[in-house]
């Protein structure tokens, strides 16, 4: 079995992990973090955002090029759990109330997504 859609969330999550490690920005100015007068993410933010964004790559690619059911399921149980501890972290730590509910309500709709891509109604048959 394998699931279109959990391929699709792969692909997706590598390819915004590797916007945010290129232009850490792109994380940056959505959640209220310090920016440059010129829009540029801070010497004292950029890196851990990157940090961020290497592990989406990460985890994106193994989403995408997990090979069997058993692996892309635990693969992406890992995505999930990132995804919900993101929600726990930005949620409580991001500059203001309105940074921080949008960052966990993303970070959580992104979780779900994720877990319904493991349901049985968003599986399709492999035709391999």
């Amino acid at each position: 079995m394998k699931s279109a859609l959990n391929r699709t969330l792969g692909a997706a999550t590598a390819a915004y992990g590797a916007a945010i490690l290129l232009c850490p920005q792109l994380l940056a100015r959505p959640a209220g973090l310090p920016t440059t007068p010129n829009g540029a993410a801070t010497p004292e933010t950029a890196p851990l955002i990157q940090m961020v964004g290497a592990r989406d790559t990460a985890i994106g690619l193994a989403m995408l090029c997990a090979n069997g059911g058993r692996e892309r399921r635990w693969v992406t149980w890992c995505r999930i759990g990132f995804d919900i501890g993101d929600a726990l972290v930005l949620g409580t730590r991001l500059p203001t109330r309105a940074h921080r509910a949008k960052a966990a309500a993303f970070a959580l709709a992104w979780a779900a997504l994720n877990a319904y891509s493991l349901s049985e109604k968003a599986r399709t048959e492999d035709p391999a």
